[in-house]
């Protein structure tokens, strides 16, 4: 069985290395939930302990590898410096977002940061 929607050979290696990591990005997350899931109903304090620590393993893998799509898939490093480490309501953050994608050249040009080139996205 594969993971892949397009035949695996009309793939690039970039893409298929692409594929691997967001499979395991995926299969990392899942291994959080479970342990998580498991951590919340048992009553025993030392397996608890135990599966706490393999949870926290899992959020580490998870972003180890969120941070390789960081630096290798196109996209990520820019979503991901927009959208992490912010305070405040998150959605109210994807509509300041908005709002400064919409007003950055008049902003750009009130502050003579304006290269006369226009815009370049």
């Amino acid at each position: 069985m594969s993971n892949y929607h397009e035949p695996a050979e009309e793939l690039s290696k970039e893409t298929r290395d692409f594929s691997r990591a967001l499979n395991s990005l995926k299969e990392e997350i899942e291994a959080i939930d479970w342990y998580h899931q498991r951590v919340d109903a048992s009553d025993n304090v030392e397996l608890k302990e135990i599966m706490g620590h393999n949870r926290d393993e899992e959020i580490e893998h998870a972003c180890m590898t969120l941070e390789w799509l960081r630096r290798n898939m196109p996209g990520w490093d820019e979503e991901l410096r927009t959208w992490l480490f912010k305070e405040g309501p998150i959605v109210h953050h994807e509509q300041d977002h908005a709002e400064d994608e919409q007003g950055g050249d008049e902003q750009d040009e009130e502050k003579g940061n304006d290269l006369g080139i226009g815009k370049l996205k």
